[in-house]
């Protein structure tokens, strides 16, 4: 099937039906717009990232900017937020695949992240047919049909819908606009926008963005660009789109103020992404021969460098009439055993329980069992008003508190071995299509595979990356435990029924961005490059 495309663009990747829907003419053209307009700022920003990262390799300590002081100082707001964002006591967020969209907007939760990015695979086919997806969806025209005959269709009410491209440092390597690759980001966000922008408005709920992976107040500067340029491409008044922001780089808690000032006119608030937060300290300072992280699951919300995270999200976005958003817990029901079962949503209503009393408006779940949960504990704060905006927290954080990174221990075997299992695991199964694994008892995505094999990375290399029995983990114990966790998870994944052929060359990767001599900055990079 062939297209009519845009003058200077050229899709290497198969067109299916009902692509066409999506890949138009005009939706093209509005891609390599904005793609002419920002690439150029866009690879500036990225170029920044590296330079940025070199400083703090030679010992630079992140602070807030002396440049933006009259921005953190001066008396503003965000513009108001529509009716349909002002209650978002429980998030769901998962991948754009069929099943996933219909359960997650029928789940009783508030609203709907779908999910073009960490828990999304970026197969050609996982991209488009997710495009496809949220089309339909939006009409309330989506529907599928399981192998057993199940049919699954959209409730009359439904969650609201807000949808995340992927994040800057990612390129769509199918599309390509005068011989450059375009941005994922542009490419998913012009294409939804597109086609759905007017069809939202009319239903009275959209377009609503998240935005991921941001370090400094100018890449929110460009997003807002993009959303001014888009509006104006298809006649929608300045100020229609509303995006939440990620915070989940440690650059970023230094600029939260300056994020939500240049969003200010599209802006919906801030939510705490705890995972790739954990993943971009190590990465930043990696290098630092004094910081070092205990095992993952020692690094809880109420660890001292994430508790001033928080509080500071919550503090900086009530006091500019913004949204606070709580971020994800990656447990989710267990069946066949109640014991363990009750444990987790303990630790749901423990970890919402706490937002709720921090100031948070709402939170994530990743599991349609559990909003109902995080609706309750929000409900014991809030009552019956929507959100609580106008709670206001006074603390006064410094550098040093944003950078109080403890525990530094235990580190274990248990807790190597757990990390290089999960990382196995996890690129297996997105290097076969699935961004969203559920991995003992716990539901991951890249974020959570990256903290993973960057631990085993800095563990290795740094001096305090010492086992509690005094053993130094090295490049041999790892590997050592790559070929045993190797032959466990595809015995795991045998068991299930599933195909292995992916898990060998998982393994090969993971071993390459946990043991090469320089840390790889994003593990979905070659990844990708790896993938069909």
């Amino acid at each position: 099937m062939s297209l009519n495309l845009p003058a200077g663009m050229e899709i290497n990747a198969p067109i299916k039906p009902a692509y066409e829907t999506i890949l138009t003419t005009d939706a093209l053209a509005l891609v390599a717009k904005l793609h002419r307009a920002f690439e150029g700022v866009r690879q500036e920003l990225l170029q920044a990232r590296i330079d940025r990262q070199a400083a703090i390799d030679a010992g630079e300590v992140p602070d807030f900017l002396p440049e933006t002081r009259n921005i953190r100082e001066g008396d503003w707001s965000v513009s108001p937020l529509p009716k349909a964002l002002e209650r978002r006591h429980s998030e769901i967020t998962g991948p754009v695949e069929a099943k996933m969209v219909i359960n997650a907007f029928n789940s009783g939760a508030d609203s709907y992240m779908a999910d073009f990015e960490d828990s999304n695979s970026p197969k050609w086919d996982n991209q488009i047919q997710g495009q496809v997806n949220l089309y339909k969806a939006i009409r309330h025209e989506l529907s599928f049909v399981n192998e057993a005959g199940k049919e699954y269709r959209l409730n009359d009410k439904v969650a609201t819908l807000q949808i995340r491209p992927r994040g800057w440092h990612l390129d769509e390597k199918h599309v390509t606009v005068d011989g450059r690759r375009v941005s994922g980001g542009i490419f998913d966000f012009a294409l939804v926008f597109f086609h759905n922008a007017r069809e939202q408005i009319a239903r009275g709920a959209g377009p609503f963005y998240y935005l991921p992976k941001m370090e400094s107040h100018l890449e929110a500067r460009l997003w807002n660009d993009i959303f001014v340029m888009a509006q104006e491409h298809i006649g929608l008044p300045r100020g229609t789109i509303k995006a939440t922001v990620l915070v989940e780089t440690i650059l970023a808690t230094f600029e939260m103020e300056e994020i939500l000032y240049e969003l200010r006119e599209h802006s919906a608030g801030l939510n705490a992404g705890r995972w790739d937060y954990i993943f971009s300290c190590i990465k930043k300072f990696k290098k630092d021969p004094d910081f070092c992280l205990a095992n993952r699951a020692a690094i809880t919300m109420e660890v001292p460098f994430m508790r001033s995270y928080a509080l500071q999200l919550v503090k900086i976005c009530h006091s500019r009439g913004a949204p606070a958003m709580g971020g994800m817990s990656a447990l989710i029901p267990i069946k066949n055993d109640p014991e363990a079962n009750e444990k987790a949503l303990a630790g749901i209503r423990h970890d919402k329980a706490r937002d709720a009393k921090d100031g948070f408006d709402g939170g994530w779940v990743a599991h349609p069992g559990l909003v109902s949960i995080a609706a309750e504990e929000f409900q014991k704060v809030l009552g019956d008003r929507p959100n609580q905006w106008e709670k206001q927290r006074h603390e006064v954080f410094t550098a040093a508190d944003f950078l109080d990174f403890q525990p530094s221990q235990p580190i274990t075997e248990a807790g190597v071995r757990n990390n290089i299992n999960v990382g196995i695991h996890y690129l297996g199964s997105w290097l076969a299509g699935n961004g969203c694994v559920p991995i003992h008892n716990l539901m991951e995505d890249a974020a959570t595979a990256e903290i993973s094999r960057s631990q085993v990375w800095q563990w290795v290399v740094s001096p305090k990356g010492v086992l509690d029995d005094g053993r130094k983990v090295t490049a041999a114990m790892v590997r050592g435990m790559i070929a045993e966790e190797l032959a466990k998870v595809k015995a795991a994944v045998s068991q299930q029924g599933e195909d292995t052929s992916t898990y060998e060359q998982a393994a090969v990767i993971f071993d390459k961005m946990s043991l090469s001599a320089e840390y790889p900055e994003f593990l979905t990079l070659p990844l990708y490059e790896a993938m069909d």
